[in-house]
């Protein structure tokens, strides 16, 4: 009863005071909000805020629609539990009334505090934050808050139809982060959060999106840096055409007389996975004119991004991400022969092995370099990395590379896809973590006790995280990039 007494005496000290702030109340994390008073979980020393909705349900009426905002309440709400993913194939639970977010913050540490938003990846049509790979209570206990985002997937996400758009864009994933960006604006303050010092930071599909957003400049003072990992700057958007086009077979596959917003989810999955089985990356960001205006390395050649701080990497081997059939049409569409791949890759003997490593340079390794390049020559603060390292226990039989940085980013083990650190691993993961905790805190991720990070600056330096050691150098794959890029 006394805490119960202490949270409403604090909530209209709060509400007669004019601003929110995040308080201790009794044993539980409390902060105020537009759209209520949010009690949250403690364990250890982060408390976390989950499930938290930053706009309307985009159900109905507002399947397919922009995000809207969430109505205004003073109702005490509990938030320990994560909201539901949203919509997709084989994840049960998932739900099209997703769009929420999750915080993490350290438990009784004054703000304001940096704060690291995560935008998940998985080709924009599966994933979700609420995946335990992407706990952020170890990049919290540095003294950070740390946001995950859930946005719409797959066709609810990423659909073009004169039907289901009203004119509109049809990229409503991207919609949805710039709406989770607003309300972190508005109300990371509440969680001790300062909203002047945010950081963006994702993989493939999540390190494509923040690219677009940096290229968006209405969106500029949402965030103040960026990491990109594993993006893959070349990767070619639809045009809007294209983009109807797939619409079109999507609304036959339901049937002709369907009515778009009434259709079952059900529907909506099985007709959405008949066309990915033809077009793998049917749904996806594309060209609309409006929140999307061109390709990623284009803008970034014209100087259109966003001059913030980047950090940008990618992994030895990126193969894992896509099927085998993607990758043998990667090969396919390079237009290169088996003998000047060969000539390319002269250690490498096995047609897959020769086939991954291709995949992994053409579709990451220069496109990440490209970008680089042409950050730091606009002029901004610009930080490479190669990620080569692989767990102990795995040295063996490493499998596919794609995203294995984020198990050490957010440095969780015993959970699927992460397993269990050695003390190596652990040193490893406790480096990377620390430089982008600093890269949040200040744009730079150099720090006491860590290897030297070089800016890209006008030449090829990138940071090199391998078994062997983390260094600072020149690219050793300049060369072969080079005949890539040609």
């Amino acid at each position: 009863m006394r805490s119960l007494l202490a949270l409403i005496a604090t909530s209209a000290f709060l509400c007669c005071a004019g601003f929110a702030v995040a308080q201790p109340v009794g044993q539980f994390p409390f902060a105020l909000t537009r759209e209520g008073q949010m009690l949250g979980a403690v364990e250890g020393e982060v408390a976390s805020f989950k499930g938290l909705a930053y706009a309307a349900a985009p159900v109905g009426a507002l399947r397919w629609r922009p995000p809207q905002a969430t109505a205004e309440s003073s109702e005490m709400r509990t938030v320990y539990d994560y909201g539901a993913p949203c919509l997709q194939p084989a994840l049960p639970g998932a739900s099209e009334d997703c769009l929420t977010l999750n915080v993490f913050r350290p438990f009784g540490v004054d703000g304001p505090l940096p704060v690291m938003v995560f935008i998940h990846g998985s080709g924009f049509v599966s994933g979700t934050a609420n995946d335990p790979l992407f706990d952020g209570a170890k990049l919290a206990q540095a003294g950070l808050i740390v946001v995950t985002v859930n946005y719409r997937l797959g066709a609810l996400g990423w659909l073009s139809h004169p039907e289901s758009s009203d004119g509109g864009s049809g990229n409503y994933g991207l919609m949805d982060q710039i709406a989770a960006l607003h309300w972190v604006h508005d109300n990371i303050a509440a969680f001790g959060g300062d909203p002047g010092n945010v950081t963006l930071f994702g993989s493939d599909a999540g390190a494509t999106s923040i690219a677009l957003l940096m290229l968006s400049a209405p969106l500029r003072g949402l965030f103040q840096k960026a990491i990109l990992q594993s993006v893959p700057g070349r990767s070619r958007l639809r045009s809007a055409q294209e983009a109807e086009a797939v619409g079109r077979q999507f609304a036959a596959a339901l049937g002709s007389k369907a009515d778009l917003r009434a259709a079952e989810p059900r529907r909506l999955l099985a007709a959405e996975k008949h066309l990915l089985e033809k077009s793998p990356h049917g749904f996806a960001p594309f060209i609309d004119g409006a929140l999307v205006t061109g390709e990623v390395a284009e803008g970034f050649a014209a100087g259109h991004e966003s001059r913030i701080p980047l950090i940008i990497g990618s992994n030895d081997d990126e193969a894992g991400l896509d099927t085998d059939l993607d990758i043998k049409e990667a090969l396919a569409a390079s237009g290169a022969t088996s003998e000047e791949l060969r000539k390319l890759y002269p250690d490498l003997a096995k047609p897959s092995d020769l086939a991954a490593r291709f995949y992994t340079d053409k579709v990451f390794s220069e496109p990440v370099r490209l970008l680089a390049r042409l950050h730091a020559a606009n002029g901004a603060p610009t930080f490479r990395y190669r990620f080569a390292y692989v767990p102990e226990a795995r040295l063996a039989n490493p499998d596919g590379g794609h995203g294995r940085e984020l198990q050490f980013i957010f440095g969780v083990e015993g959970v699927p896809g992460a397993g269990i650190f050695s003390r190596r691993d652990r040193e490893v993961a406790s480096r990377m973590r620390s430089y982008w905790i600093n890269f949040a805190r200040g744009g730079d991720p150099n720090g006491p006790d860590l290897p030297r990070w070089d800016a890209a600056a006008d030449r090829d330096r990138l940071l090199l995280i391998t078994n062997d050691r983390i260094a600072s150098g020149d690219d050793p794959l300049s060369e072969r990039l080079d005949r890539l890029a040609r």
